[in-house]
């Protein structure tokens, strides 16, 4: 009897103890996940604002080239982020090297200084700086008529006048028009005139010449002034209308020029690095005379400032420039790029340092394939489109 009791306490400790043992097994599938079924990361992607057309916020909602990029990588890769607004692109690459943030999506350009102290994906795209000034809209009409007076065209007026004179003195000479003044009564001035008129209109021929040599000097003139007109109309289309043309776009010939004036940038960008380079200062004055360079809280507000007379120019990536151009038609100004296709160099999205490398690798293929499908080459087209443009966006 007391060897069946001690086989059934046995069996009974037996099987607690099979029950404690199943039950911390459980317990550790549960808090230890199998590789394959761990919790996604979700990454921490950096955005700025004000920064069109590559990323900025409207009615709370991110937009632009660079967050549309990224967005079609993500899900292409199945990547989880949340998206964090950071105050300027310096910040947001100095969060990304410190492991703050995991990605940085921007246009951003990958300088040689940049290159040397942070991590970037693959480049999907190449853009150069431009400075940006503005017209009024009657400058084009000032410079055509500043272009009026040039000394060339007035050269040509003069050379045209002083041939018809000659034909003028020829045909007085050959037609013996002092013995005409002097039988007919009308001044000689009066009657020089009337002949340089008609040299000049080749209407009434008829009425100062009457001998074949008179004729022969109205065909000469006849040549002169036609080929004078052809010249005078080509010098008008071509020369006067480039220097018009020249005049209202204010081209810029050197960074030289730049240094008498008020140069805006957004803060933390290759633009400030540039305006540094070349000497230009922070201008600490109020006064609209200073020059210097002035700081700006976003792309759009640029136009603000120029219309405003804050700052004569603007200085940053020429896509945003040309996208200003597309979007200043309610503005009042004719914003023009007066320096373009300034030291042109790669832009791509940053990268921590400490980022999974399979991820870094799934981002930068994915960016490949994009690119190849045509996307970022779309996206530039639709930023550069205008207000109210359509375009027929190809799903990839």
């Amino acid at each position: 009897m007391g060897k069946v009791v001690r086989g059934l306490r046995m069996n009974q400790l037996f099987r607690r103890r099979f029950l404690i043992a199943a039950s911390l097994l459980l317990g550790w599938s549960v808090c230890v996940p199998v590789a394959g079924l761990a919790e996604p990361r979700v990454l921490r992607v950096g955005v700025v604002d004000g920064s069109q057309p590559c990323s900025y916020r409207e009615s709370g909602i991110w937009k632009g080239l660079a967050v549309e990029l990224w967005t079609q990588v993500a899900q292409r890769e199945n990547l989880h982020y949340r998206l964090i607004r950071m105050p300027s692109i310096a910040s947001m690459l100095d969060a990304t090297r410190t492991n703050d943030l995991d990605v940085a999506v921007e246009c951003i350009n990958l300088s040689p200084n940049r290159l040397r102290n942070y991590r970037f994906s693959l480049p999907f795209q190449e853009d150069g700086q431009a400075v940006m000034v503005a017209n009024d809209p009657f400058s084009l009409s000032r410079a055509f008529l500043a272009a009026m007076l040039s000394p060339s065209l007035l050269r040509m007026v003069a050379l045209l006048t002083l041939s018809l004179f000659v034909m003028s003195t020829l045909v007085w000479w050959v037609e013996d028009c002092s013995r005409l003044v002097k039988y007919g009564g009308k001044g000689r001035l009066h009657r020089f005139v009337k002949i340089f008129t008609i040299i000049l209109t080749g209407e009434g021929d008829a009425e100062i010449v009457d001998t074949s040599r008179g004729r022969a000097v109205l065909m000469a003139g006849y040549v002169v002034r036609n080929i004078s007109s052809a010249v005078l109309v080509g010098f008008l289309t071509v020369e006067l209308v480039q220097e018009a043309q020249g005049l209202a776009s204010r081209r810029l010939s050197s960074f030289d020029e730049l240094s008498g004036m008020r140069i805006g940038y957004k803060s933390g960008t290759v633009s400030e690095e540039l305006l540094k380079e070349i000497g230009i200062r922070l201008t600490a004055s109020s006064r609209q005379s200073q020059p210097g360079r002035v700081p700006i809280e976003s792309i759009r507000d640029s136009l603000v400032a120029v219309k405003d007379g804050r700052v004569n120019a603007v200085l940053a990536d020429e896509l945003q420039l040309r996208y200003l151009q597309s979007h200043a038609a309610s503005t009042g100004i004719i914003p023009v790029l007066a320096m373009s296709g300034i030291r042109p160099e790669l832009q791509g999205f940053a990268l921590s340092p400490e980022l999974n490398p399979e991820t870094v690798k799934r981002i930068n293929l994915s960016i490949s394939q994009l690119k190849r499908n045509g996307l970022v080459q779309q996206l530039r087209k639709e930023a550069l489109a205008g207000p109210g443009a359509t375009t027929n966006r190809t799903t990839f």
